[in-house]
C-alpha cells in the first residue's frame, strides 16, 4: 500500500508539471524561509495576500506553510518569485506595513524603486506601526536629527513636549534598522526612588518601567508589539539604570539618557566615557525640571559647561516653539519662563 501512495504521489507532481506546461527534468523546488517578520504579515488573513501573490505567477505552485514558502516550478521563475518575496519583506521592514495594494505595486517592474521612494516629501525618520509616518516636525527637530548624523555624542536640552526624548528614540529605531548599530540602550537615573529601589515589585525591568515610559511610548510607536517584545528578550533593546552602567563599554549601539538633569556630575563623568567603538550617544534633559537635592548640582548643567566647544560634541537648544503637545503646554512654559526671569 505504502508503495502505491508514492506512485501516486508522484505522478500527481508529474501531472502538475505537465498541465504548468513543465516537462520533468524542468521541474525545480526551492523553500523561501520568512525569518524577519511574522508571516501573517506577508500571507494576510485566510492566505488573502500569498493568494494574491501566486495570480502573478501562474505557471508555479506555492505552498505557504508556517515560516516556510514551498515553490516549485521552472527556476527562473522560482528566482522573479523570491525576489518579490524578499521585495515585500524589506517593504514591511521599513514601513511597517505590507496591504494587497503594495503588493500590486510592487509587482510592477519598478518594485524596487517604490520601497525607496518617500512620497511625503520630508524626511522620514523611521515608519511606525501602521505605517505612520515619523519626522522632525520643527526646525530644532530637524537641527537635532542633523546634528546626530554630524556628531556622536549630542546633548539636546529644553522644556516638556519639545519632541526631544520621541526623535532620539526614532533616531535609535532608524539606525537599528539600517544595522547601523547592533543595539539601543536606554537609561535614566531613578531619582524618584532613591535608596528604595530595591524596595519595589517585580524584576529590574519592572522597578523601571515607571521611569523609562517617554522612552517605551516611542518604541510602541515605531515597532510592532510582537516584535518589539523580541527585540527586549534578545536584549538588543536594553534597559538599565544609570548607576548600573558603571563598567560597561558600548560598543555600535545606540545610547540614550533620558532626564539627564537628574544625573549627578559623578554618574555623567560616569556615563559619557562609557562611549565605544562606533557608537551613538545621546543626553536628553530639562533644566525646568531638576529633582535633585538643592544642594547638589545637576551632572547635566556641569558638562553642557565642561564639554562645550569639544569637536564631536554637539548641543542642542530646543523651546516652546517646538512644543507639539496640546497648545496650553507651549502657554504654560512661556508664563513659567516669565515667572523665572522676574525673580
Amino acid at each position: 500500500m505504502l508503495s502505491c501512495f508514492i506512485r501516486e504521489r508522484r505522478r500527481y507532481f508529474f501531472t502538475q508539471c505537465t498541465n504548468k506546461g513543465l516537462t520533468k527534468p524542468d521541474l525545480q523546488e526551492k523553500n523561501i524561509e520568512i525569518t524577519e517578520l511574522n508571516p501573517i504579515e506577508l500571507y494576510g488573513v485566510n492566505d488573502r495576500k500569498i493568494n494574491l501573490v501566486k495570480t502573478y505567477f501562474p505557471h508555479l505552485k506555492v505552498i505557504a506553510r508556517g515560516n516556510t514558502i514551498k515553490v516549485m516550478g521552472q527556476e527562473e521563475e522560482i528566482n522573479r518569485f523570491e525576489a518579490k518575496i524578499a521585495l515585500f519583506v524589506k517593504h514591511f521592514m521599513k514601513y511597517n506595513r505590507l496591504t494587497e495594494s503594495n503588493i500590486e505595486n510592487l509587482m510592477q517592474e519598478n518594485g524596487d524603486q517604490l520601497v525607496e521612494e518617500n512620497v511625503s516629501g520630508d524626511e522620514v525618520l523611521v515608519y511606525g506601526v501602521h505605517g505612520i509616518r515619523i519626522s522632525p516636525k520643527t526646525v530644532n527637530q530637524r537641527k537635532l536629527v542633523e546634528t546626530v548624523r554630524k556628531n556622536d555624542m549630542v546633548f539636546a536640552v529644553g522644556p516638556a513636549g519639545t519632541g526631544k526624548t520621541y526623535t532620539a528614540v526614532a533616531l535609535a529605531v532608524q539606525a537599528l534598522k539600517n544595522k547601523d548599530v547592533r543595539r539601543i540602550i536606554l537609561t535614566r537615573p531613578a531619582v524618584e526612588a532613591g535608596e528604595n529601589l530595591g524596595f519595589l515589585p517585580g524584576d529590574l525591568k519592572e522597578k523601571l518601567d515607571p521611569y523609562l515610559q517617554p522612552l517605551y511610548d516611542g518604541l510602541r510607536d515605531m515597532i510592532p508589539a510582537e516584535k518589539l517584545k523580541e527585540l527586549f528578550e534578545s536584549e538588543i533593546i536594553q534597559i538599565a539604570p544609570l548607576a548600573f552602567m558603571r563598567g560597561r563599554t558600548l560598543d555600535k549601539a545606540f545610547v540614550i539618557l533620558d532626564e539627564a538633569q537628574n544625573a549627578t556630575a559623578e554618574q555623567m563623568k560616569m556615563f559619557l566615557t562609557r562611549m565605544g567603538k562606533n557608537a551613538k550617544f545621546v543626553i536628553t534633559g530639562d533644566m525646568s525640571q531638576i529633582d535633585l537635592p538643592r544642594k547638589q548640582q545637576s551632572g547635566l548643567v556641569s558638562s553642557l559647561q565642561i564639554l562645550k566647544g569639544v569637536k564631536g560634541i554637539g548641543i542642542v537648544k530646543l523651546d516652546g516653539k517646538d512644543v507639539m503637545r496640546h497648545k496650553l503646554v507651549r502657554k504654560i512654559i512661556d508664563a513659567f519662563d516669565v515667572n523665572s526671569a522676574a525673580e
